[in-house]
Order: structure tokens, then sequence, then C-alpha cells
């Protein structure tokens, strides 16, 4: 007898921040430059993390600014990913981005960054973007340049 396989494939949920200087109408963006995994190092990202097990999503966003960046923040939308599930990180991660402001601290590279930029409108593109990240910031950028036309 045959048994049908009824597991599904559940991706892990990371959590992604858009650090940005206003929520409502952004001009700067945060870039942090990895160091590890080496695959990964040396490529540009969106601060962030996995979610723990039995942590919520926003929990989570909040622990991981605070443990990669030393800051504390408010907390904006979240940037629909196309699929409405997530942003696709190959091979087996969803990330959900929120836009955040900095309250307290000054951002640094603590954990798993050497590096941290603060891009104007117009040069968020001009770092060597990991490749799940491009179209998040692709998408952020359509998000500020339409709000700036306003």
């Amino acid at each position: 007898m045959l048994l049908a396989v009824t597991d599904t494939f559940q991706p892990v949920l990371v959590v992604g921040a858009a650090v940005v200087d206003d929520l409502r109408r952004p001009t700067v963006l945060l870039a942090a430059r990895r160091t590890e995994p080496p695959h990964l190092a040396g490529g540009w990202e969106l601060p962030g993390g996995k979610v723990d097990p039995g942590e919520e999503p926003l929990q989570a966003l909040h622990r991981e600014l605070a443990e990669e960046l030393g800051v504390k923040v408010e907390v904006g939308e979240e940037l629909p990913a196309p699929n409405g599930l997530g942003w696709d990180l190959p091979p087996s991660h969803r990330m959900r981005v929120w836009l955040v402001r900095v309250t307290e601290g000054e951002p640094a590279p603590i954990e798993v960054h050497d590096e941290l930029r603060h891009l104007p409108l117009g040069r968020w593109g001009e770092v060597g973007w990991l490749p799940a990240d491009v179209p998040i910031v692709t998408a952020l950028t359509a998000l500020a340049e339409e709000r700036q036309a306003r």
C-alpha cells in the first residue's frame, strides 16, 4: 500500500527592515553589508533576520534591529510582496518587510554586518544588493518616488 505524503513545505519566515528617515515620505534608506555566511559576505541587504519559534514577526523585527544595529524603531507599514505571502528568499525562506524609523540609538554594524550606508533617494540602487533584496529595493524605490511626486 502506498501512503500519500501530506507534509507541505513551509518556508522559514524572515523579517526585514527598510530603515528610512521618514515613514510617509522616505528619502534615505539604510543598506547593510553582510559579513556572513561566506556566500552572502560583501552583499548589501536590508537588516533583519529569522523569526524564532513562538515569536511574532514584529517582535522579531524589534529584536533583530536591536541585535544587529543597536537601535529601537517605530514601525510603519508593511511593504507588500507581489504574491501577498512575503518576498521569496531562495531556496527556503520568505521575508516580510516593514518601513521603520529609528527612534533611539544610532545604527551601527554590531552583528553580521561590517558597514552601513545611508543612501539618498535616487541612489538606492548604487550598492551591490543581494539578489533577493533587489526586487524589494525596487518596490521601495517606486513607493518613495510616487510619494515624493505627490
